[in-house]
């Protein structure tokens, strides 16, 4: 299994605390999420059912209704290999979300590491190519347009663009789930991040019919749960909640940006849902914070080696955010940070 964010009962046991008392920074998931409201009990006794609302709204929110209901984006990221084929050339950002290339290997596919810039020089020599927008962790977009171009360039040749966006809903212009009704395009969206609802373990798959009918096949029936679904299908309806939390994201994420550069801590990318920085004191700064209960994701060249960035979600609180600032490395001397613990 590879290393995520999110791992509190570990850093719990790890350092001793408590995990009620963690500040948890480390999944960058939306920490004012949508508040669900009742769940009532018939959502648990009987078994889902695919006639409710929830593809009608899905296809209203992302603009397609070529979708098919996913449990989180990462089915879907599991099962595209065993559709798509066996040993092809897969690019794939370095670095990107790394559930991507460990998917592809597993079904004996090359993966080609890709620089943006490198991208369109290269795309002759893949059969496949994954895209995150915004990237995790760099927080680097990349506009419909170029990714639209990538497609026919892709396509003509039989080629395949996929493209997570799970990040992308503060900033839905950059979006093209509404074009992935077509060969060779398959988008990925969840509920996990900007909703605030990895829990519920939602997410949709944009792709031409042929292809969501074998991962229909492929996933088989109930891959969301009743009480999922009823959860989803508030929150995709709730467009106030929706407009409100884009402009908040939006302004917290600046907000985090500028505390840490206050420490000399400048990001070197992000998006609205987080913030990341390179610096060779990356690992001494998790444990320093992880000793005061706040959690961040420490990232090393491809999750192997030395660590050498963070990233940072949102606080959920003005108490937190005021904590955050108290434990951050003295901006005076940034390097100073306690060295490195391996337990309590």
């Amino acid at each position: 299994m590879l290393e995520h964010g999110g791992k509190l009962r570990a850093a719990a046991k790890q350092y001793g605390i408590p995990i009620g008392d963690w500040m948890d920074l480390s999944a960058a998931i939306n920490p004012s999420p949508y508040p669900v409201g009742e769940i009532f009990a018939h959502a648990w006794q009987r078994l889902p059912e695919d006639d409710d609302e929830l593809e009608s709204l899905a296809a209203h929110y992302y603009g397609n209704s070529t979708l098919l209901p996913v449990a989180g984006s990462q089915a879907a990221i599991q099962a595209l290999p065993a559709l798509i084929g066996t040993g092809l050339r897969v690019g794939i950002l370095h670095p990107t979300y790394n559930e991507h290339s460990h998917a592809w290997l597993k079904y004996g596919c090359k993966i080609i590491s890709v620089s943006s810039e490198l991208i369109e020089k290269k795309i002759d020599q893949l059969d496949v190519l994954v895209i995150v927008n915004p990237n995790n962790p760099t927080g680097e977009i990349f506009t419909a347009d170029t990714l639209l171009r990538w497609h026919k360039m892709l396509a003509a040749k039989s080629g395949w663009l996929i493209v997570d966006e799970a990040f992308i809903d503060a900033t839905p212009q950059h979006s093209i789930a509404q074009h992935a009704d077509t060969k060779g395009l398959v988008v990925l969206r969840s509920l996990g991040k900007f909703f605030g609802l990895a829990g519920a373990r939602v997410g949709f798959v944009f792709a031409e019919n042929y292809l969501l009918d074998r991962l229909r096949e492929m996933l088989g029936p109930w891959t969301i749960s009743h009480p999922s679904r009823l959860a989803a299908i508030r929150a995709l309806d709730d467009t106030s909640w929706q407009y409100t939390q884009r402009e908040t994201l939006v302004t917290q994420s600046a907000r985090l940006a500028q505390l840490l550069a206050q420490h000399h801590l400048a990001p070197t990318g992000g998006c609205a849902l987080f913030q990341w920085i390179c610096t060779p004191d990356a690992q001494a700064i998790h444990h320093h914070l992880a000793r005061q209960g706040i959690l961040t994701r420490l990232y090393g060249e491809l999750e192997k080696g030395d660590s050498s960035s963070l990233r940072f979600g949102l606080p959920s609180s003005e108490a937190d955010w005021q904590q955050l600032a108290i434990a951050l490395p003295a901006p005076c001397n940034p390097a100073k940070v306690p060295p490195v613990e391996t337990g309590p």
